[in-house]
């Protein structure tokens, strides 16, 4: 059985395609898996560290504002994708591969427009509540379109009925022990919040927590773990100075550049303050955790919003749009919470009953029953 995967760009395509491939492969170990990604995108590094096989193929994302400097990107980017096509499908036909999936990103369109073109069948998985523009074309030629959530088939014309199965939760989330994680973690019977912008950090979220931070620590009822991304590793230590808190010493201040333990933290996490991409809604729902949620602005289509309202909309999460994000309306809003433990219950109770914890294996079957069953169970 061989299965190719076409995903890249950011973590947010890259894991879903990597958890999936782990799943079959674990289920299915003569499985071969091939990956095709952007070599000087981040997939370069994740997929051969996770073990799997990478073919390179040249090709960038469009950039959307208006300027000199993405018009003269964006015509590089055109000139990649005219000469990627013969590269595509050299690989497929040395390949040969049974079915191949596309999990979103600049790469996978034109790997599964070639890939249908060729005859090989074809499955593309979208996360978001708001398809981006590679789902949205590539949807009405895939033999098969997943969904994480139902609200994205509104957006979509599809060639097959869309089904709806989740996103790829890691099983370290969902098997995480919250009262180990507290006691490794040192949150003792305090209100622990976990706040994060993203790997490289959000400005206007470091400046915010900085304010929560400055504000919370002296009255000993929080343990807060915040991690301040690469660009804010010198900016929030600036942020805080600038309030004058000194958190020199304070156990129960957890400030570090990124999360190497997501499943700890989250585990321990009473409520969470970060982002809305996809994976990390995806996350906070598996574990059931109330959430302040910030969208950031600077997406395509907006989706992070779309992403966020769907959890609004269930009482799953409370929302501030990055436009009416300040320090002080941050600490009202998580003031008003810890005051009501009831609702911080709730709330994660009602993120928990949007999970779909068997999202691994529905996907994974989808993508099988392309298979002829000869070929599963014959390798």
């Amino acid at each position: 059985m061989k299965i190719l995967f076409a995903c890249g760009g950011t973590a947010g395509h890259i894991n879903p395609a990597l958890a999936t491939a782990n799943y079959i492969r674990s289920r299915y170990p003569d499985t071969q898996v091939l990956f095709i990604g952007s070599p000087k995108g981040m997939e370069a590094r994740l997929v051969p560290e996770a073990g799997y096989d990478f073919a390179p193929v040249e090709l960038k994302g469009i950039q959307r504002r208006l300027s000199w400097h993405n018009f003269c990107y964006n015509l590089s980017s055109m000139e990649l994708l005219c000469t990627c096509w013969g590269k595509i499908r050299r690989i497929l036909q040395q390949f040969q591969p049974d079915v191949v999936v596309g999990t979103g990103g600049y790469v996978s369109g034109p790997v599964l427009r070639k890939a249908a073109q060729m005859g090989f069948r074809t499955v593309t998985h979208e996360s978001n509540a708001y398809p981006g523009v590679t789902t949205r074309l590539i949807a009405k030629t895939a033999d098969k379109v997943l969904l994480a959530v139902p609200e994205a088939a509104a957006h979509l014309e599809c060639r097959q009925e869309p089904i709806v199965t989740g996103s790829p939760v890691r099983e370290e989330i969902l098997f995480a022990d919250r009262a180990a994680a507290r006691e490794k973690l040192g949150v003792g019977d305090r209100v622990c919040i976990l706040s994060f912008g993203g790997s490289l950090g959000a400005e206007r979220i470091n400046r915010a927590i900085a304010e929560v931070v400055a504000h919370f620590a002296p009255t000993g009822r929080t343990h807060h773990i915040h991690a301040t991304g690469a660009y804010g590793t010198e900016l929030f230590p600036e942020c805080l100075r600038e309030l004058g808190a000194d958190i020199t010493g304070d156990p129960h201040l957890d400030i570090r550049e990124y999360l190497r333990d997501m499943a700890d933290c989250l585990a321990a996490a009473d409520l969470v303050i970060c982002r809305s991409g996809a994976m990390t809604l995806t996350e906070l729902e598996a574990a059931g955790r109330a959430s302040i949620l910030i969208p950031s602005p600077n997406v395509a289509e907006n989706h992070q919003y779309h992403n966020a309202m769907v959890l609004a909309e269930h009482g799953a999460a409370v929302v501030i749009e990055e436009k009416d994000l300040t320090g002080e309306r941050l600490c009202q809003t998580i003031e008003e919470l810890i005051a009501d433990p009831a609702r911080l219950e709730e709330l994660g109770k009602r993120a928990a009953s949007l999970a779909r914890l068997d999202a691994n294996e529905r996907i994974s079957r989808e993508i099988l029953e392309l298979i002829p069953q000869g070929d599963t169970q014959g390798r």
